[in-house]
C-alpha cells in the first residue's frame, strides 16, 4: 500500500524554472526547505487570513511558527495575484503544513501547498505578460475569484468591441441610426413595397368611374322596391 498512495509529507515534481540548480540540488534544498509555495489562492484572500491557517501547524512553544507572508504581487498593479510564500522557522513545521493544509478550502479555493527552495527578493511579483500569473493568463473560464476571465480571453472580447465599434463609426453620416432616436422618422427608408404610392390622374379617373358604378347599382336597387 505505502508504493501505491502518495506521502502527502513529501515535496511534489514542481521546479522552479529560474532556478539554477540541477533537479539533485534542488531535492538536496528542499528536503531542508522551511518555506511553502501557495497557489491558487483567490485574489481578495487577505495576510491576515493566511497566517491565521497556516500558524495552526506551528509550535510557538517550541521556538517555531509563521516566520514571515510574502503575498504575490501584480507586477503592474502591485495587488494580489493568487499566490504567496510562507516562511517557518523549522523544516518540521514546513512538511505538517503542506501534509494538512493542501488541498483544503480558503475563500471558497482549493489551495495548494508545496515545498519551495526559498524566498528572494523579486519573486512575490508574478511572472506574467500582463503582470499576473502565467497560468491566468491562459485560463478561459470565466473565474470571479481571480479576475474573471483570463487575460486571453479578456484581450480578445476588448478586440471584439474595437470591431462592433468600428463597423458602427463607418456608417454614413444621414444614414438610419441603429441606436434609435427622432432622426431616423424622417428619413425615406421605407421599403418600396411599403410606401404610400402617390395619386395620379388615371387613379382619380377610376375612381370616378367606381362611384357612378356605385351610384346606378343604388338607384337600381330604389326602383326595384318600388
Amino acid at each position: 500500500m505505502a508504493n501505491v498512495v502518495t506521502s502527502l509529507d513529501k515535496p511534489s515534481n514542481y521546479k522552479d524554472s529560474q532556478a539554477r540548480y540541477d533537479r539533485r540540488q534542488q531535492n538536496d534544498m528542499l528536503s531542508q526547505s522551511t518555506t511553502l509555495y501557495v497557489g491558487n489562492l483567490s485574489f481578495y484572500t487577505t495576510e491576515e487570513q493566511i497566517h491565521d491557517i497556516f500558524s495552526k501547524c506551528a509550535n510557538p512553544e517550541d521556538g517555531g511558527g509563521v516566520k514571515r507572508i510574502i503575498m504575490g504581487l501584480d507586477r503592474n498593479t502591485r495587488t494580489p495575484c493568487g499566490f504567496c510564500f510562507v516562511e517557518y522557522y523549522t523544516n518540521a513545521e514546513a512538511l505538517a503544513t503542506m501534509r494538512y493544509i493542501s488541498g483544503t478550502k480558503l475563500d471558497e479555493r482549493i489551495i495548494r501547498c508545496d515545498l519551495d527552495l526559498g524566498y528572494r527578493d523579486g519573486r512575490q511579483f508574478g511572472r506574467g505578460k500582463s503582470g499576473g500569473q502565467v497560468r491566468d493568463e491562459h485560463r478561459q473560464d470565466y473565474d470571479p475569484g481571480r479576475g474573471g476571465w483570463g487575460a486571453q480571453a479578456q484581450r480578445l472580447e476588448i478586440e471584439r468591441r474595437r470591431e462592433v465599434e468600428a463597423r458602427y463609426a463607418d456608417t454614413e453620416p444621414g444614414g438610419p441610426v441603429a441606436a434609435g432616436g427622432e432622426d431616423w422618422k424622417d428619413q425615406n427608408t421605407a421599403p418600396e413595397s411599403t410606401r404610400k404610392r402617390e395619386r395620379s390622374p388615371d387613379d382619380d379617373a377610376n375612381e370616378g368611374s367606381r362611384q357612378r358604378a356605385r351610384m346606378g347599382d343604388t338607384l337600381d336597387q330604389d326602383e326595384g322596391r318600388m
